[in-house]
């Protein structure tokens, strides 16, 4: 059993997952950060992303819904650098990219979800300075350790 614990293997295993696979693991990289918004659209549409049976008129609805949740919290961010609202925005991509129909970006759906989960938890930790940023990293690779052991893929 390999054990994911740098970002060459974390970015090499969870790119190489097939795409449903990679949808459910966005999910759960959304679900960590979840917490950083109150927007009830992008808590509703995760758990859609999370199911393995979801159809696709759902994803596509879900989809819809959580796009336009990301627009709508991008323009509440402004100009004047409000932290919160960028991890909310931030959140809401990474819902967004779990959500996303093949093909509709060149990175997968995981690794767009990680990585938006991580700058949704930097811009937090820049508005709360908690220093909880550094740590979002080495969850999202227990994350993924722990998907892959249920599933019987590591």
């Amino acid at each position: 059993m390999t054990t994911i614990n740098n970002e060459t293997q974390f970015r090499e295993v969870a790119g190489t997952l097939d795409g449903n696979l990679q949808r459910q693991l966005a999910a759960q990289f959304t679900e960590h950060v979840l917490e950083l918004t109150d927007d009830s659209r992008i808590a509703n549409n995760v758990g859609v992303a999370s199911d393995p049976g979801a159809t696709p008129s759902e994803l596509a609805a879900s989809f819809k819904t959580v796009k336009a949740a990301a627009i709508e919290s991008h323009t509440r961010c402004g100009s004047e650098g409000d932290w919160k609202a960028q991890a909310a925005y931030f959140v809401a991509r990474a819902c967004e990219a779990a959500l996303m129909p093949e093909g509709y970006k060149k990175a997968g759906p995981a690794l767009q979800a990680a990585t938006s989960a991580r700058m949704a938890r930097t811009a937090w930790s820049i508005d709360t300075d908690d220093g909880s940023e550094t740590g979002e990293r080495e969850a999202q690779y227990q994350i993924l350790n722990n998907f892959l052991s249920k599933r019987g893929l590591s």
